[in-house]
């Protein structure tokens, strides 16, 4: 069995495993959680278990806008999960950690005290996500245009940023990446100010609001269409869907009123104008009977909200930040502008190779609208081709797996012995490129 462990140390979730094997061990979130019923603070995979009431808890994140502010609780995370989850012993392991781009010396100092002075590993490799999500996908794909070229755009939609990144023979182009300061936690925060500002308070919700975001949100096609189809009232809305918040008795987590109700957008094609998508005839739905000024009220012994237009409009940012008053690109432009930082020989090739991967391009339709906003911003002799990652969160986790699996693995890596002799600055340089 390898003894490299293969750690993807993302902002919202941890991914955690040995070398060589085709899915991590665990995925749990890279933070500290503290229910309101209890003053134990529970760490990463505890908070998936089902007897917790995740209610209103308390969270505790080592990381804040994408970097490593708070070293002391990632090393409590780390810990546990060496120790509990994972059952390895640092001294006789490898590590292969994946860091953000652009990442700052003092917390890589950080970083590499906590790897070989807190840990004691035996050595490191220090890689970024756009790098190894196009050595996965080059290997899944022999034959095709990525692993020919040995080049792709990675799009990669994280939990604090999303980056437009080139890669040229399996190295990031630094120069060349571009950032939207946009990701998954800027989304739940987003919903949950609507959500908060029309019906009920849920501004400390994370956790049910990150799950009625992954469970309810899609990206619009037609936003204009949308929103008219939104403001109808009753059945004519086939965008209203109803979340069910927890009452702490009867249940403790969220769930969703009607699940069939929620994919109703789905009967809507693209173009296709406000009238015409199923109704009575289609499905059965029952009669509304009540009159229209009591349905307008909320009623408040309900724990319960309903959802219509925030559905879209919250993926829509990625797209349209400029809406929201942020002095930022869409994503669309973003990628266009990494593509111009770099040679003109590589402009075709890397509009055709785009990978996208994080948890953010797992919304329904994102790749159809992405190449909808970037088609008219490319030169017409070029083609344009966006592939999504089979599994966008682990993309990155198994390229590590398998880098950590070659047979050239350790002479990369960075031994204890260089760092104590060396120091964190010199041993880094190994890295750069």
């Amino acid at each position: 069995m390898s003894n490299v462990v293969v750690l993807d140390n993302g902002a919202g979730l941890i991914k955690a495993g040995i070398g060589g094997e085709r899915d991590p061990a665990v995925v749990v979130p890279n933070c500290l959680g503290r229910p309101l019923s209890s003053k134990k603070w529970l760490i990463a995979d505890q908070l998936h278990s089902p007897a917790e009431d995740l209610t209103s808890a308390a969270v505790r994140r080592p990381f804040d806008r994408g970097y490593l502010i708070n070293p002391d609780l990632q090393r409590e995370i780390w810990s546990h999960l060496f120790t509990t989850v994972l059952r390895i012993n640092p001294s006789l392991s490898s590590l292969l950690l994946v860091e953000p781009l652009f990442n700052l010396p003092s917390v890589q100092r950080a970083v590499d005290e906590l790897v070989f002075e807190e840990f004691g590993f035996k050595s490191l490799f220090v890689a970024d996500s756009p790098s190894l999500v196009h050595l996965y996908e080059a290997s899944r794909r022999p034959y095709g245009l990525v692993s020919k070229t040995q080049t792709s755009l990675v799009v990669d939609c994280g939990f604090s940023f999303t980056h437009a990144a080139p890669v040229f023979q399996n190295f990031t182009m630094n120069y060349a990446v571009k950032r939207l300061d946009l990701g998954g936690k800027a989304l739940t925060n987003y919903l949950k100010e609507l959500v908060s500002y029309r019906s009920v308070n849920v501004m400390d919700e994370t956790f049910i609001m990150d799950e009625v975001k992954e469970k309810l949100c899609f990206v619009s096609l037609d936003v204009a269409r949308d929103l008219k189809i939104a403001r109808r009232a009753g059945r004519d809305n086939c965008l209203r869907c109803t979340y069910v918040l927890p009452d702490g008795v009867t249940h403790t987590k969220g769930f969703l009123k009607d699940p069939d109700e929620a994919k109703r957008y789905l009967t809507l094609e693209d173009g296709d104008p406000p009238s015409h998508f199923k109704t009575k005839d289609d499905i059965d739905y029952p009669e509304v009977t009540d009159k229209r000024e009591d349905r307008r009220k909320i009623d408040l012994t309900k724990n319960e909200f309903c959802l219509t237009n925030e559905r879209f409009l919250v993926p829509e940012m990625i797209f349209r930040p400029a809406d929201l008053g942020m002095n930022q690109a869409g994503l669309a432009e973003c990628i266009v502008r990494s593509v111009n930082s770099c040679h003109l020989h590589l402009h075709p090739v890397l509009y055709e190779s785009i990978i996208l991967t994080g948890g953010s391009t797992l919304f329904p339709r994102f790749a159809e609208r992405l190449e909808m906003e970037l088609r008219p911003l490319v030169p017409d002799n070029y083609q344009v081709k966006i592939t999504t990652q089979e599994d966008p969160i682990l993309g990155v986790w198994r390229g590590g797996s398998l880098l950590a699996s070659s047979p050239d693995f350790e002479t990369m890596c960075v031994t204890k012995a260089d760092y104590e002799e060396l120091g964190s600055v010199r041993c880094r340089r190994r890295f750069f490129h």
